[in-house]
């Protein structure tokens, strides 16, 4: 049976979300996903890109949705809400992250969903990102009806090495 998700904000990360926040970051690293960090990512190094991203989250600079299941939070997406003033209209959803034990439920689709919602309720009518050309993230978000606008390849590196290309995609949530 698939779960239900609700995926909900965190205003402000405590340090037993932001250790969760850290077993899922690495997980994913260490099941290969490209996310800005390189094999083997230290507890150490984890814990302390969460902690900048509460500063930004308790700032209003970013905001955080979270979703858990019963071994705690298995899921996260974060909107980049801080936007030059001249883009005061969008947003840069990033670090959409499932942990390997809740992936393929429709824990990834919940979480867009929820940025997008969330997205709006900050007053965005257009949010953009970013992800490696033709994984797994790619096909959710084509098929949750997000607009490619083109790669780049061999933008970044897969954490254990080689090239990999990203897609951009962007997606209007204006009324």
């Amino acid at each position: 049976m698939t779960p239900a998700w609700i995926p909900h904000r965190l205003l402000a990360p405590d340090d037993a979300q932001i250790d969760e926040l850290a077993d899922v970051l690495i997980d994913c690293v260490e099941g290969g996903a490209s996310v800005s960090f390189m094999h083997p990512l230290t507890r150490e190094g984890a814990v302390a890109f969460w902690r900048h991203v509460a500063q930004g989250v308790i700032a209003r600079e970013r905001a955080l949705l979270v979703a858990a299941d019963s071994h705690g939070i298995c899921g996260t997406v974060q909107l980049v809400l801080k936007q030059p003033e001249n883009q005061p209209h969008r947003a840069d959803l990033a670090k959409m992250l499932v942990h390997r034990r809740a992936r393929r439920q429709g824990l990834g689709a919940a979480l867009m969903r929820a940025a997008e919602d969330l997205g709006r309720e900050c007053g965005k009518t257009l949010l953009v990102l970013d992800a490696v050309t033709g994984g797994d993230a790619s096909r959710l978000y084509a098929r949750l009806g997000w607009e490619r606008v083109g790669d780049i390849p061999g933008y970044a590196l897969f954490p254990r090495g080689g090239l990999c290309g990203t897609t951009y995609y962007y997606r209007g949530i204006g009324d």
